[in-house]
C-alpha cells in the first residue's frame, strides 16, 4: 500500500513529481495556494488558467508539465465544482482520481496541497483523512489469481501539504485514515475470494488469524456445538453443503465492564446458489459476496482494536453454503431456531435471515446496548435503493439518526425503510411463528421485520447492504468489484457511540 507522509513545506516549495491542487469552479491565479503557485512561477499558472483548458467542474483533472516554471516536474488541478455545493465526498473522489492518474503517469509519488480548503468549516484535518481515503483505496486492486502483474505501478507515496505546522492532531487523524483503509481493503480481498477458496471453515482461520494479530478474543463455534445449542437455523441452511458451517465469535476489550457493549452481526454465506430454490445462472458467480456483511463486521473488529475505540465490541458471523442436495433443506420444511421459534421455509433463498435468527439470539448473551446487523440480504433492496444505497431499518431511532450523519460524513449512503406493522401479515405462517418469505410485495421490509423477531427488547438496526456491497462500474475510490462498503460508516457511527 502507497506511503502516506506530511510535510510542513509550502506547496509552492514542493519537490517531487506532481502537485495536486483542488480548485473550485472558474479558478483564479490571484487567490489562495493558486496565487502562491503563479507569483512563484512567474505569472506560469495565470497563462495556463486563461487558456481555457481548466474550468474547475467536478471530477475534471487537469496535468501540465512545469517545464521549469515550479520545482516539481507536473502541475495537477482537480475540479471540486461550485462553492456552495462543495462536500467532503467531493475531495475524496478528487483524491482517488489524483492517485489514479499518477499512476498512469507511472511517477514515484506525488503530493497534494491542504493549503487552502474549499471550505473552512471543514478543516485541514478533515480534507487530510478524506485525501488518504480516496487515494488508498482509489488505487485498490485485488491482486487475484493472475500469473501476471499490473503494467502500471502504483506510486510509493503521497505527501499530505497542509502549509505550515502540522501538529500531532493532524498527524493522528492521516494516522487513522490510513487504519481505517487498510481494514477496507482487506475486506475487499475477502469478499473477492472465489468461494473455493473462502469457505465457512477458512473465513473462520482467516478471523482468527486477524484477531491474534490485532489482541482480539477468537471462538469459533463448530457443527456439533452449533447442534448443543439448538441454532437450527444455521444448521438447516448448512445441511445441502459438504462444508461444515461455522459461527465465528469475536470480542474487542472483553471484561471491560466500564464500556458500553454493542454487538455487531454479519451474514456469511461464502456461496449462494439459492438452495432447492435455485438462482438464476446469470451472475450466480457474483454469489461468492454474499458473505460480505460477515467480511464487514471482521473489517470494523479490526479497526476498531488498532484505532482503541472505548467500546466493548462483539462480532458474530454466522459462516455456511447455501446449495442444493439430496439433503439440502427444502421449501415446506419447519425449523426450530436457538430462540425457540419455530420458523418455516417458503423459498430456501431467504437464507439470510434464517442463519441471522440464531446469530441474533446468541448475540443476546453478551446483553449488548445495542445490536446491528449488516446482510446482503434481499434483491428487493436494491430494486428500491439501486446499489450505491443501503437500506436501514430498525427499533432504535438514536442508533439510526446517528448511523445517518456518519453516512453522510463518509460517503457510503443510507436510507430508513419503515418497518411497517402491518406488513407482518406477510410473514404470518399457519404452521410455524414465522416463515422466512411472504413473496415479492414489501421484500426488503420482510426482512427486517423477520429479523426483529429475534432481538427481543434490545434497540437493534439492521442495514440490508446488497446493492452496494459490490460495483460493476468504476466509481471514485470504488474500483470494480467489492467495495467494502459499510466499514468506514460503522466506524465512524462507532467513533461517535464511543463519545457518548
Amino acid at each position: 500500500m502507497m506511503k502516506i507522509r506530511i510535510s510542513g513545506q509550502n506547496s509552492a516549495s514542493y519537490r517531487g513529481p506532481v502537485l495536486a491542487v483542488g480548485t473550485l469552479e472558474n479558478p483564479r491565479a490571484d487567490h489562495g495556494v493558486l496565487a502562491e503557485l503563479d507569483r512563484a512561477s512567474r505569472g506560469w499558472v495565470k497563462r495556463l488558467l486563461a487558456s481555457g483548458d481548466f474550468r474547475g467542474k467536478p471530477g475534471e483533472i487537469l496535468v501540465q508539465r512545469t517545464m521549469g516554471a515550479l520545482p516539481f516536474g507536473r502541475l495537477m488541478l482537480m475540479g471540486l465544482g461550485k462553492k456552495e455545493q462543495f462536500k467532503l465526498e467531493g475531495w475524496r473522489s478528487a483524491a482517488s482520481k489524483a492517485a489514479q492518474a499518477c499512476r498512469g503517469l507511472r511517477v514515484e509519488g506525488f503530493a497534494m496541497s491542504l493549503q487552502d480548503p474549499p471550505n473552512l468549516e471543514l478543516g485541514k484535518d478533515a480534507l487530510a483523512a478524506a485525501a488518504v481515503e480516496g487515494a488508498l483505496l482509489g488505487l485498490y486492486r485485488f491482486a487475484g489469481y493472475k500469473k501476471e502483474q499490473p503494467e502500471e505501478p502504483d506510486p510509493k507515496e503521497m505527501v499530505l501539504l497542509p502549509g505550515g505546522r502540522t501538529g500531532k492532531k493532524l498527524e493522528r487523524t492521516v494516522e487513522e485514515a490510513i487504519m481505517v483503509c487498510e481494514a477496507v481493503c482487506w475486506v475487499r480481498d475477502l469478499v473477492s475470494q472465489p468461494s473455493n477458496h473462502l469457505t465457512p471453515a477458512r473465513m473462520a482461520e482467516q478471523a482468527a488469524l486477524m484477531a491474534k494479530s490485532h489482541g482480539l478474543n477468537c471462538t469459533v463455534l463448530e457443527e456439533d456445538e452449533l447442534r448443543s445449542l439448538n441454532m437450527g437455523g444455521i444448521l438447516g441452511v448448512a445441511s445441502g453443503s459438504k462444508e461444515p458451517p461455522r459461527l465465528i465469535v469475536l470480542e474487542y476489550r472483553k471484561g471491560f465492564k466500564a464500556y458500553p457493549t454493542l454487538a455487531l452481526v454479519g451474514k456469511g454465506i461464502t456461496f449462494d446458489s439459492g438452495g432447492i430454490s435455485l438462482k438464476p445462472a446469470e451472475k450466480m458467480d457474483q454469489m461468492k459476496d454474499d458473505m460480505a456483511g460477515g467480511a464487514v463486521v471482521l473489517g470494523v473488529m479490526q479497526a476498531a482494536a488498532r484505532l482503541r475505540l472505548p467500546l466493548h465490541l462483539v462480532g458474530l458471523i454466522p459462516a455456511t453454503e447455501n446449495l442444493p442436495s439430496g439433503s439440502a433443506y427444502k421449501p415446506g420444511d419447519v425449523l426450530t431456531s436457538m430462540s425457540g421459534k419455530s420458523i418455516e421455509v417458503t423459498n430456501t433463498d431467504a437464507e439470510g435471515r434464517v442463519i441471522l435468527a440464531d446469530a441474533l439470539t446468541y448475540a443476546l448473551r453478551f446483553k449488548p446496548e445495542l445490536i446491528i446487523d449488516l446482510a446482503t440480504l434481499t434483491g428487493a433492496c436494491i430494486v428500491a435503493l439501486g446499489d450505491q444505497v443501503a437500506g436501514l431499518m430498525g427499533t432504535s431511532q438514536e442508533a439510526m439518526e446517528k448511523l445517518r450523519k456518519a453516512s453522510e460524513a463518509t460517503g457510503e449512503d443510507v436510507w430508513p425503510l419503515p418497518l411497517k406493522e402491518e406488513y407482518e401479515e406477510l410473514i404470518k405462517s399457519d404452521v410455524a411463528d414465522v416463515k422466512n418469505a411472504g413473496g415479492r410485495e414489501a421484500g426488503a421490509i420482510q426482512g427486517g421485520l423477520f429479523l426483529k423477531k429475534f432481538v427481543g427488547d434490545t434497540p437493534w438496526v439492521h442495514l440490508d447492504i446488497a446493492g452496494p456491497v459490490w460495483t460493476e462500474k468504476e466509481r471514485p475510490y470504488r474500483p470494480k468489484g467489492a467495495t467494502g462498503f459499510g466499514v468506514r460508516l460503522l466506524v465512524e457511527f462507532l467513533k461517535g457511540w464511543g463519545r457518548k
